[in-house]
C-alpha cells in the first residue's frame, strides 16, 4: 500500500572547527594530521586571496561524531607547524537580518555611487524600466 522514505537529518555534530592553523597548512597537511582519528568526508580551508594564504581556520568533516570527539579530545591545543590548534564543534553560520540585500539598497551606497544629476527624473527613460519578451 504505501511506503515511506526514511530521510536522516544531516549531523552537524562531524564537523570540526580547527583555529590557529599555520598560514603554510594546507587541506592535505590537516588531512593527515585528523585521519587517525576516523574516516574523513573533507577538509576545508577558506583562502584569503588577496594575500593568497590561508585564512588561519579550517574544517574537518568526519563520517561519525564519535570520531569528531575523539580529534576535538585529542587535537585541542595540539601543536602544528608550531603553532597551537584550537578544536570544537563547528557551529552553523547564522544568517543576519538583512545580510540578503543587495548593496545599493543601502541610500549610503546610491548616495556616493550616483553621480550628479543622474538620479533626477528628467535623465530617467521610461524605456530602461521595460521588460523584453
Amino acid at each position: 500500500c504505501c511506503s515511506f522514505v526514511y530521510m536522516e537529518k544531516p549531523n552537524k555534530k562531524k564537523v570540526v572547527y580547527v583555529g590557529g592553523l599555520d598560514e603554510k597548512v594546507v587541506e592535505e597537511v590537516l588531512h593527515a594530521a585528523f585521519i587517525p582519528f576516523g574516516d574523513i568526508v573533507e577538509v576545508n580551508i577558506p583562502r584569503d586571496f588577496q594575500k593568497d594564504l590561508n585564512r588561519g581556520f579550517g574544517f574537518v568533516d568526519f563520517e561519525d561524531e564519535k570520531d569528531a570527539s575523539a580529534a576535538i579530545e585529542n587535537m585541542d591545543g595540539a601543536e602544528l607547524f608550531g603553532r597551537v590548534l584550537r578544536c570544537n564543534l563547528a557551529r552553523p553560520i547564522k544568517h543576519r537580518l538583512g545580510a540578503s540585500k543587495p548593496v545599493w539598497s543601502a541610500e549610503d551606497w546610491f548616495q556616493s555611487n550616483v553621480k550628479d544629476g543622474e538620479a533626477d527624473e528628467e535623465n530617467i527613460d521610461p524605456a530602461d524600466s521595460l521588460i523584453p519578451l
